[in-house]
């Protein structure tokens, strides 16, 4: 296909770029200019990562002119991200900046010898005014390289790809390089991992059929599509970062070797899971805030714990429904959940809605009392959304579930892609329902009540709780360390206390963040030795601490406790009800013969 030149008013270009500086130059050429004040605007946040990101502080050398070669003309910057350029007698503009990228993350700019992966919020501004033009997107890149993105291409040497407006732009990443691409079809739907960043211990056949099955579970789950097709953009790194979310696409940040043994394997799924559902639950059901998005600051919402929280608990289900883990491994992966959440205080602090809402602030700027005065709406959405689950089996007989209510909001908000107020989410689940569901929301949502996970675990015929300590290898009973309920960080020979759980021994006995442990029991203990020594000290033991606070060496008294529980498990109860029975299938979907080992103690 020979290239087509634009007939639209905007135009991006990828001019050139250098891997070793990991500096990419651009160049926007603007129509329709004549007698109109310009202003150009960088993206503070990516849709989808409810943070603000000051990426104008990577753009260098912002030059503009009428046309190429033209002398430069005033630019005035009207703020760390926006430029002015006044009106002129120019039909054109044309606008080059240089951008610095160095980020292996799922929403970063990238730009190395081997790949470059563009998001357009970290260096793509947009004109004020014409956010909704159409834009092309011009790539010129070295032999050799392809370009992969999820907007038609509508030209070739150089590549040219176009979106409808700046919205799909956003929310279209572009991988460019020589990546392997590992394809398959899902209900006829072409779908595709591609994967940059070098070796890792992968198997393209595995992919290709655990993404089948894990695609065609989710088609069957919802009841369609919306898709004509869609990509995994896998980055292999040294470390994992995540994933984020797209329309008809994802980026995956993860450790090259992630994919062996099955548990990280499991993980993996589990994540490409979670963003693949994004597709129904947040990019097309979602609150009206969330779309069309103000790129200048934050945009707010309540409903974050359900946009993340149960989209991660419908990932876990849906890894079931396509029978890439067993029903020990689900019911193993449920309950390590619930453990988790029981190990914040945060939970009994601060509400799901408040932490949806404040996830600026809070989830994306963690610090030292976080634990303490916060939760995490993916953890307790997770929990609260598998609650809300088993009361609605419950309570419809098995006549609906979580599953149902999805397959609604699909289908009234979802596939119009008409937002939901956040006052009225409620009530669109309790009038499908016909449930009174004030009391749960009052307590779980908006409250912040504590969990009784029995509670709904029975609605499955099943209770949840601390699993039996297994022996170690030679037989004898492990030796307990003491619980102290801090958390550390090493700064060379330096042991620092980073946080101090509520409730803990350390909090009782005023240890404070950023106190750095020097002796126990008076003896010189270093960050290298510091587990070895304390394995001397079991539940109960009275212990001095020696630390240097702000510099003064002072010493606190602390005394034990049992350590939390490392693993929670499930157990089936003693002469479950049919009704129990059926929920735990539904849920489950499996067989009650294949439901856990009766309980030791009674329910």
């Amino acid at each position: 296909m020979a290239e087509s030149s634009s007939s639209h008013p905007l135009e991006y270009i990828l001019e050139s770029f250098d891997g070793p500086t990991h500096r990419a130059q651009f160049r926007l050429r603007i129509h329709g200019t004549r007698g109109r004040e310009t202003r150009i605007v960088l993206p503070v946040w990516a849709p989808g990562a409810y943070g603000i990101r000051d990426s104008a502080r990577e753009v260098a050398g912002f030059r503009v002119t009428r046309a190429p070669g033209d002398e430069p003309v005033t630019v005035d910057r009207l703020s760390k991200n926006e430029w002015r350029i006044p009106s002129t007698d120019s039909a054109e503009l044309d606008v080059r900046y240089s951008v610095y990228g160095r980020e292996a993350t799922d929403d970063g700019l990238d730009v190395t010898t081997e790949h470059i992966f563009l998001n357009a919020t970290r260096c793509l501004p947009y004109v004020v005014g014409r956010e909704k033009e159409p834009i092309d997107l011009v790539l010129h890149l070295p032999e050799g390289w392809s370009a992969f993105a999820e907007l038609p291409r509508v030209g070739d040497h150089p590549t040219r790809l176009r979106a409808k407006d700046y919205e799909e732009l956003v929310d279209t990443p572009i991988d460019c390089g020589t990546p392997v691409v590992v394809p398959f079809r899902a209900s006829g739907v072409p779908h595709q991992f591609v994967i940059c960043g070098g070796p890792g211990n992968y198997e393209p056949h595995r992919l290709e059929e655990d993404g089948r099955k894990l695609v065609e579970a989710t088609m069957r789950f919802m009841g369609g599509t919306p898709l004509h097709s869609y990509t995994f953009f896998t980055h292999l790194s040294d470390k994992a970062d995540g994933g984020l979310e797209h329309k008809a696409s994802t980026a995956l940040a993860v450790e090259r070797n992630c994919f062996q043994p099955k548990s990280s394997y499991e993980r993996f799924l589990g994540l490409a899971s979670h963003e693949y559902f994004h597709l129904y639950n947040v990019k097309r059901i979602r609150p009206k805030v969330l779309g069309p998005f103000d790129f200048t600051r934050e945009n707010y919402t309540r409903l974050l714990w359900w946009m993340e929280g149960t989209t991660d608990y419908a990932s876990k289900v849906l890894l079931r429904r396509a029978e890439l883990v067993t029903p020990a491994k689900f019911l193993e992966m449920m309950a390590d959940q619930i453990r988790v959440l029981e190990t914040v205080p945060g939970r009994l602090v601060r509400s799901l809605e408040e932490a949806s809402f404040t996830a600026w602030i809070d989830l994306y700027q963690r610090y030292e009392e976080s634990r303490n005065q916060s939760v995490s709406y993916y953890l307790k959405g997770l929990v609260v959304s598998w609650c809300l689950d088993l009361e609605i089996r419950h309570r419809t007989e098995n006549r609906l579930s979580l599953d149902d209510v999805f397959r609604h909001l699909w289908t009234e908000y979802g596939r119009p892609e008409r937002g939901i107020d956040d006052d009225a989410f409620q009530g669109v689940v309790e009038k499908f329902t016909a449930l009174d569901l004030g009391p749960f929301f009052e307590q779980y949502v908006r409250g912040t009540k504590e969990i009784d996970a029995n509670e709904f675990a029975r609605y499955a015929g099943l209770r949840v709780g601390p699993a039996p300590k297994e022996p170690n290898p030679s037989g004898e009973p492990e030796e307990e360390k003491g619980f102290l309920g801090i958390e550390f960080s090493t700064e060379g020979s330096r042991l620092k206390v980073t946080v101090v759980l509520d409730g803990g021994p350390a909090r009782r006995a005023g240890i404070s963040p950023g106190d750095e442990i020097v002796a126990i029991e008076k003896i010189r203990v270093a960050p290298e030795s510091f587990d070895e020594t304390w394995k001397r000290y079991p539940p109960g033991s009275t212990v001095e601490l020696t630390f240097f606070r702000r510099g003064l060496l002072t010493s606190a008294t602390v005394t034990t406790t049992r350590p939390p529980p490392a693993k929670y498990k499930f157990h089936a109860l003693e002469s479950p009800t049919p009704l129990q029975k059926s929920i735990y299938e539904g849920w489950t979907n499996s067989k009650w013969v294949e439901a856990a080992p009766k309980s030791p103690t009674p329910a």
